[in-house]
């Protein structure tokens, strides 16, 4: 039987030569990272049904152990809140949008379905510019999306198929009464950044290395989070970059319950010290955001060293992603670090 197309001879192999060494990946960068929250600022209290629902959930009512604190809502569609973003990225990195090759959309849920999908790519590229821009949605990660999302972008970007890319996640609460669950308190929101070969702006970080497990038999929603994952990741990213788990200076995770997540990331390794659970009352969860959000507001408030390494990391059921980042010095003449962006009226103003 032949072939329907005849394939390439190998190479000579010369008698005692030593292998090819493989060639090192190309360094990609994230630049530019931004977010945007709801409009609307409110208490934990204003959720329809809370005390119902911790009851129902076995959770004594107690904010400060679980870190309720606020949360942001939103009136705004999420082409807006995907646009509010992408924009302020582009900005931060003052890159024209006639500059990117790709736009790589996550949400946890699109509007409509196939007949309304196409309307809404087309206004998320009108809002900001990348009318020439190629597209990709990603899903079905669901709170990992963005990390998906930021890792594809990091291939695309490696292998020469897109100079400048993208990345976005937006999600809102579209049914009041699943604002709260049993892991988090949800909040709307966005978050972007520019991933390209070159570090592009004064708010630049190398991606070092990034991994991703999953179970298939956990993916179910009723599964809890899986801290074997996490440290198969850890593992991973932590041989590829040469490093011990101490040398990570931040772990930004995303806003679920406090004790959720000092509980999963102590199991999968890391010191209190490596967490960042300010953003949890602050902030809420903000689906896949939530990594982005929270290196937003470590750079905004100093607390990011040059050089430093800081691992974005988003678990579900059944996956597990991380993305390690190493910050690079700001340079020169440009503003130390990023001011948080961000569309939520605080109480008071």
């Amino acid at each position: 039987m032949s072939l329907p197309h005849a394939l390439p001879d190998p190479a000579p192999v010369t008698a005692g030569a030593a292998p090819a060494t493989p060639a090192a990946a190309p360094v990609v960068h994230l630049s530019a990272p931004r977010y945007v929250l709801g409009e609307l600022h409110d208490d934990h209290t204003s959720i329809e049904g809370l005390a119902e629902r911790a009851r129902r959930f076995g959770m004594p009512p107690r904010a400060e152990l679980w870190g309720w604190g606020s949360v942001h809502r939103t009136a705004k569609c999420l082409e807006t809140l995907a646009a509010e973003t992408v924009r302020a990225t582009l900005d931060a990195a003052r890159v024209a949008p006639s500059d990117v090759d790709c736009l790589i959309l996550c949400s946890t849920r699109f509007p409509g379905g196939p007949r309304t999908h196409g309307t809404f790519v087309e206004n998320v590229l009108a809002a900001t510019g990348l009318g020439a821009a190629a597209f990709i949605g990603l899903t079905l990660g669901r709170c990992a999306n963005l990390l998906a999302g930021i890792r594809t972008a990091q291939a695309y970007v490696a292998a020469g198929m897109y100079r400048r890319v993208v990345v976005v996640t937006a999600d809102r609460v579209t049914d009041e009464s699943v604002r709260m669950d049993n892991f988090a308190l949800f909040s709307d929101g966005a978050a972007s950044c520019l991933v390209a070969a070159a570090p592009i702006g004064p708010d630049a970080y190398e991606i070092v290395a990034g991994a991703g497990a999953q179970d298939p038999a956990g993916l179910d929603w009723s599964n809890e989070i899986s801290s074997d994952l996490a440290r198969e990741v850890n593992d991973r990213i932590l041989d590829d970059a040469g490093m011990k788990i101490g040398d990570i200076h931040g772990v930004l995770h995303p806003n679920l319950y406090k004790p959720l997540v000092v509980l999963k990331e102590r199991q999968a390794g890391f010191g209190r010290d490596q967490l960042f659970l300010d953003n949890i009352p602050r902030v809420g969860h903000c689906f896949a955001a939530d990594p982005l959000i929270n290196l937003v507001d470590r750079a905004a408030a100093g607390a990011l060293r040059p050089h430093g390494h800081y691992l974005l990391a988003s678990s579900v059921p059944g996956v597990r992603i991380g993305v390690l980042l190493r910050r690079l010095p700001t340079p020169a003449g440009a503003p130390a670090d990023p001011a948080p962006t961000t569309t939520a009226r605080r109480e008071g103003r």
